[in-house]
């Protein structure tokens, strides 16, 4: 619960205390006004100051009050308007005006952390199951045996390079070993490098990482298909040749 200083509340008994005087002060005037046999004071006059009374009270009669002013004359005292009265006469709350601010400092900042174990240690040791799952389930499958010892008497026909390198064995059959070992390589490495000081946005979202996205679309890209056509398309003497009518020239 918040609390209130004691100059605010000081402020508002005062105030209180002023708005319930001027609300008593008519009534009393009221109650202390002589008769009209003991002032000698015309009714007419005692009727225009009690209406007068009434209305800077707030509870006077309007017709009342036009009756009486009608009779001529000056009235005799009139109240003074509430203490606690706003602007337009509307009588305002103190602590509706005082903004929070104020009263309190508010010190809390939010929390945007999570801890490490359960909520990333859990994610991480499901997925690292699914890896070896994926491993045990394909290595059933799939026969991936050693080689024999190389032979320098015998080079195989097709001779490939292990496959995260056939992509670069395909750019040589296509381009002269500078452009296609040392240009190109270069060139895509270091507009990858490059790619997150040119594109700066903090964005997640794809439509606004359109750069970013793009370019390594076409790296990903360039290099799969690369790498496939080395893998699958290539028979003997580096030729390209169909899979499906030839057979396959590619051992893991």
């Amino acid at each position: 619960m918040t609390e209130i200083p004691e100059h605010l509340r000081k402020r508002a008994e005062e105030a209180r205390a002023k708005a319930a005087a001027a609300k008593a002060e008519p009534e009393a005037a009221a109650a202390a006004a002589p008769s009209e046999a003991e002032s000698k004071i015309p009714a007419h006059l005692l009727e225009r100051a009690k209406a007068a009374r009434s209305k800077a009270a707030g509870t006077g009669d309007v017709g009342e009050s036009v009756a009486a002013a009608s009779g001529g004359g000056t009235a005799l005292a009139t109240a003074a308007p509430p203490v606690a009265a706003g602007p337009g006469g509307h009588t305002q709350r103190l602590l509706t005006v005082v903004k929070s601010g104020s009263i309190q400092d508010v010190k809390a900042s939010p929390q945007d952390k999570v801890h490490v174990w359960p909520h990333l240690l859990s994610i991480e040791f499901v997925a690292s199951l699914l890896c070896i799952g994926f491993v045990l389930i394909f290595s059933i499958f799939v026969n991936a045996p050693l080689l024999e010892l190389a032979d320098i008497n015998k080079t195989p026909n097709p001779s490939k390079a292990p496959w995260y390198f056939l992509g670069l064995q395909e750019m040589l059959s296509m381009f002269h070993p500078m452009v296609a070992g040392v240009l190109l390589p270069g060139l895509g490495l270091g507009g990858l490098m490059l790619a997150p000081y040119v594109d700066r946005n903090p964005s997640i979202k794809p439509e606004d990482r359109k750069f970013a996205i793009s370019l390594f679309t076409v790296f990903l890209m360039s290099s799969a298909v690369l790498t496939i056509i080395g893998s699958f398309f290539r028979g003997p003497g580096q030729l390209f040749v169909m899979p499906w009518v030839q057979g396959l020239f590619f051992e893991l």
